[in-house]
């Protein structure tokens, strides 16, 4: 209904600057070109309500805007998908233009969503006056402030009322990021371990080759430069949360967290010989295979076989 409405508003207003029913003028050559020269061809079918989309686009109201297509002479929603594919910095610059069109909120309401995926305002009730674009423009500043200082950044969150003070929705916010610094993000969860123990369960292993889940697993918590207690923390908790989602698979290898705890260390030591340029020998099938057994007993050596060759063609897992 509302579309129809805005189709007959606009049929009105383009009649008003030249154009008429099922045909259109020219201003440049006052004459009526009739429609049923333009309706032969399949791509220029005409748009429910009458207006002619082809033309439509090739319209150019002035000599000022030639080779440029308004906006506001386009249905909505079309409009609505073009400015979707801009960025912030973009979609400001089309605010200039097209004020209505590029302030609608949602287009910032994506914008945010799609860079931030989780934070707790999301599921409130928004407050009076409250704006995505400038929740966009909180976020932007926050992530700054976090990649300078993690906990300065945290509070900054707090304070706005975008994230709840629960470790649980600081890690699906971190989870749901590919903003934050990777560096100062490790930082902040060797501080919050709480946080860290939240942000392990958010991860689905299930199904997952072991090496490819721990590809994953270091993509959003990155890996110490150095092995220590830390690297240690992480491997335990990798190991038990990769058990405890493919349950079947342990009872048919006849592994356990402790047993995944090795093959983790063993595909990290690997990972550093094959790839590092220092070392000239590298190790081989066979001896990765015979070393990872004596470590971990009762594991198939065509299974730790597989390990080796996935390492060997895909790369570092911690990489």
């Amino acid at each position: 209904m509302g579309q129809g409405l805005w189709r007959i508003a606009r049929n009105q207003q383009l009649q008003q600057q030249g154009y008429s029913g099922p045909g259109y003028f020219t201003r440049e050559h006052g004459r009526r070109i009739p429609a049923n020269n333009v309706s032969n061809t399949s791509h220029r079918k005409q748009a429910q309500g009458g207006i002619d989309i082809y033309h439509l686009l090739k319209t150019r109201k002035s000599k000022e805007q030639e080779g440029f297509i308004n906006l506001e002479m386009l249905p909505p929603e079309l409009s609505f998908t073009i400015l979707s594919y801009l960025n912030a910095t973009d979609l400001c610059l089309a605010s200039c233009v097209w004020q209505d069109l590029a302030n609608d909120e949602l287009l910032w309401q994506g914008l945010c969503k799609s860079t931030w995926g989780h934070c707790s305002i999301y599921n409130k009730n928004p407050p009076l006056g409250f704006s995505f674009r400038k929740l966009y423009m909180q976020l932007d500043e926050g992530s700054l402030t976090f990649n300078a200082n993690p906990d300065e950044g945290v509070n900054y969150f707090m304070s706005k009322g975008i994230l709840d003070d629960s470790p649980k929705e600081i890690a699906k916010f971190i989870f749901c990021t590919r903003t934050l610094n990777w560096k100062k993000l490790r930082i902040y969860l060797d501080e919050r371990r709480d946080v860290l123990d939240d942000l392990v369960t958010l991860h689905n292993f299930r199904n997952q080759f072991l090496p490819n889940a721990l590809r994953e697993f270091f993509r959003h918590i990155h890996a110490p430069e150095e092995r220590g207690e830390y690297l240690e923390t992480l491997i335990t908790k990798f190991s038990h949360r990769f058990c405890a989602c493919n349950p079947d698979l342990m009872r048919e290898l006849g592994l356990s967290p402790d047993a995944v705890y090795v093959l983790c260390y063993s595909l990290i030591l690997l990972s550093i010989d094959l790839t590092s340029p220092h070392v000239k020998n590298k190790m081989s099938k066979r001896e990765f295979i015979r070393n990872t057994r004596r470590a971990a007993q009762n594991i198939s050596e065509d299974f730790v076989g597989h390990l080796y060759d996935n390492i060997y063609l895909i790369g570092h897992v911690a990489a």
